[in-house]
């Protein structure tokens, strides 16, 4: 039932069974922790929400091409969508919004991190800052 497989031995069935058990639950975390609802996914995809929740939901067998639009709408390679539960296997969802974030900072021009950076550093010594100011008030 997954990317045309249709005509497996009982032992690969098995194996496509698994895979495909894989592929609907990591498909389902990895959109969640993008933020996206099923109907934002799939207008990015150009395809009508219930489509998209029967391929979530491996009620229907999508084509190699479709599974290649997720991946490029969530921005994740091919095999990740397959291994993602050993990605974040011990990362909640704010966590991934962060650690997807911090990789996009790669993306500016060096004055852009330097504010970023500066900024940052500004909050923990604000917090610094408050949290000796709180300790001193407890004294």
């Amino acid at each position: 039932m997954f990317l045309g497989w249709q005509n497996y031995t009982p032992k690969n069935q098995v194996i496509k069974q698994k895979k495909c058990a894989i592929f609907k639950h990591t498909l389902k975390r990895v959109r969640e922790a993008k933020g996206l609802s099923q109907k934002e996914l799939a207008g990015l995809l150009d395809m009508p929400q219930p489509q998209y929740s029967r391929i979530e939901n491996g009620k229907t067998d999508p084509s190699f091409t479709v599974v290649y639009r997720i991946a490029n709408a969530l921005n994740v390679s091919l095999s990740e969508l397959f291994n993602a539960d050993e990605i974040f296997s011990d990362v909640n969802a704010y966590d991934k919004t962060l650690i997807e974030k911090l990789k996009l900072l790669d993306s500016l021009n060096d004055d852009e991190k330097k504010s970023i950076y500066t900024l940052i550093d500004s909050l923990i010594t604000k917090k610094k800052l408050k949290d000796n100011l709180q300790n001193l008030a407890n004294l």
